[in-house]
């Protein structure tokens, strides 16, 4: 196929599909609302499957030089008592690593190339998506700026909805569907320089099912013994179903006197999560929420990826992951099938399955329910954790997800 691809969302799954299509000779433009494509957020994991794809584009380098190779993870119960260990990327097998990275620093990577391979042109900032039609030859979408006068009518080949749990394309193809579905968790997250814990490339996630803490560095610290250290804490506040307080906004700031309260039951010996979260000069909430999977994303010249697709609550580690994988496919497809409609309905067809079904596992608590898990059977603590729960109960949780989600190595051997 030899035609222009419009991409709406100048975020990772956008951007990591320009790449992709640029790879495979395709040409397009990413369109993004915003002024300019800001590198905002905190820390989040990449894990290997998604991190190949970025090592195919050329881009491991880079990324060592803006994030940290996660060694390995630790879930515990609020007291800090181990439940489970492994570790990740190389070291658990894998042919490329897993990456604690902040999330702008991936963005402004992936900006980066885009915009060297592509050309400066290549990201159009200030445009907001206001309608498209199709006809068997094109898509014609109409962009307007902040006020709402319009800036550009654009005819492409291809129209790829990548704007997030809150897609102007998505809600054009599935009119009706309502807001985003609120789980009555709040979210909050930041980062700050702090003291190395563990190894310093170690990630934990503690806590049960009325409140969770996790920790993990993603980039080096001001000095040697530091790195800028990610939290976040997830705590229900509310009815699963309802409306969430506010509005889901990754810049929303946080405030410390909703947060504190739900760590203070916490005692991880590895960090005063509290005094962490005190330092952190500017954090963020944001309600956790996602949608119901549905039963196709392509209409003719048009599909959707990423969080416009397949918004999930963020549990596994695997937003941005399944977006990068999305962008593979939807390339693959497009380079290899002439007919528009035929290759969205393949990569369609190789995607919505598996990320549907990751959805509704992080529904469940992806890999995170193995503390839920035990705080259920001993809230109040444990000696041993395998009269709690054993090593073969604990394992079907963790590795069961990380098989579902694509990204399964071996199980090693037990000694």
């Amino acid at each position: 196929m030899h035609t222009t691809v419009i991409v709406v969302g100048g975020g990772i799954g956008g951007l990591a599909t320009a790449l992709a299509l640029e790879r495979r000779g395709l040409d397009c433009r990413v369109f993004e609302q915003s002024a300019q494509i800001r590198e905002l957020g905190v820390g989040i994991n990449t894990l290997p499957h998604a991190i190949g794809e970025l090592a195919g584009l050329g881009l491991l380098e880079r990324l060592d030089a803006v994030g940290l190779r996660t060694y390995e993870l630790i879930y515990t119960n609020r007291f800090g008592q181990e439940i489970w260990r492994e570790l990740r990327g190389l070291d658990a097998g894998h042919d490329v690593p897993q990456f604690s990275i902040h999330r702008g620093a991936l963005q402004g990577v992936l900006r980066d190339a885009v915009v060297e391979r592509l050309g400066p042109d290549a990201i159009r900032t200030g445009h907001r998506l206001a309608s498209f039609a199709q006809d068997a030859d094109c898509v014609t979408a109409q962009f307007v700026d902040a006020s709402g006068a319009s800036v550009a009518t654009v005819r492409a080949g291809v129209l790829v909805g990548a704007d997030g749990i809150h897609s102007t394309v998505r809600d054009a193809v599935t009119p009706g569907e309502g807001p985003p579905r609120w789980n009555g968790t709040m979210l909050w997250r930041g980062a700050t320089d702090w003291p190395t814990f563990l190894t310093g490339r170690s990630m934990i996630i503690a806590g049960g099912m009325e409140a969770k803490v996790v920790l993990y560095p993603i980039a080096k610290g001001a000095a040697g013994g530091r790195r800028l250290t990610n939290w976040a804490v997830m705590a229900k506040t509310g009815v699963e179903g309802s409306a969430p307080p506010r509005r889901e906004d990754w810049s929303r700031p946080g405030r410390l006197e909703e947060v504190l309260p739900h760590v203070r039951r916490f005692a991880i010996g590895e960090v005063d999560v509290a005094t962490l979260i005190k330092s952190t000069a500017r954090f963020y909430e944001y309600p956790v929420c996602d949608r119901d999977p549905i039963p196709r994303w392509s209409y003719g010249r048009v599909t959707l990826l990423g969080d416009a697709a397949h918004p999930m609550y963020p549990v596994g580690s695997n937003g941005a992951s399944q977006a990068i994988l999305d962008a593979r496919a939807l390339a693959d497809s497009l380079a290899d099938i002439e007919d528009v409609a035929e290759a969205l309905r393949q990569y369609e067809n190789a995607r919505l399955g598996p990320t549907s079904e990751i959805v509704q596992a992080n529904r469940r608590g992806g890999p995170e329910g193995v503390i839920d898990a035990v705080e259920a059977l001993a809230p109040d603590g444990f000696e041993d954790v395998e009269a709690v729960l054993p090593y073969a109960d604990r394992e079907a949780i963790v590795r069961g997800y990380a098989q579902k989600a694509g990204f399964a190595v071996p199980a090693p051997t037990r000694s």
